[in-house]
């Protein structure tokens, strides 16, 4: 069901400052940034590679408000991983597999993702503890 990892989110409190960090220390390139209302925050695509299921990313999180979800997380948790998200071929046919197997779903549609992607949440209760998401990339 899954085809790669395809990317590791992370929590921050300052976007630019994580941004520079990761690129110096890692040599990644910011290859997309966005402003999610929808999930009240400000973000960051960096570049880690491109395999055959497609790229993989670290996507760096900076919350809009501090009642958002992410923000929620940082007052909880602190800066550092917040979700990994799996590339799926179907994120709606991945979805109603993974349902069937006991796993509450966070979402009951699939929604907008970074860079054009179309994304569900799983709960991390079902998981093992840890938020995951479902990336189906756009159609070329």
């Amino acid at each position: 069901m899954f085809m790669r990892i395809d990317h590791i989110g992370i929590a921050c409190r300052d976007l630019e400052e994580k941004i520079e960090l990761f690129s110096r220390t890692f040599e990644l390139t910011v290859v997309a940034r966005e402003v999610n209302e929808e999930q009240g925050v400000k973000e960051a695509m960096l570049h880690i590679a491109d395999g055959e299921g497609g790229g993989s990313y670290i996507q760096l999180l900076e919350p809009l408000s501090d009642d958002s979800p992410v923000g929620k997380f940082l007052a909880r948790r602190g800066e550092g991983v917040h979700h990994v998200a799996f590339g799926v071929a179907d994120v709606a046919e991945a979805m109603s597999t993974i349902s069937e197997k006991g796993v509450r779903l966070l979402d009951e549609r699939p929604r907008h993702g970074s860079m054009g992607s179309e994304i569900a949440f799983l709960h991390p209760k079902d998981v093992g503890g840890m938020l995951t998401e479902l990336v189906q990339a756009p159609k070329p």
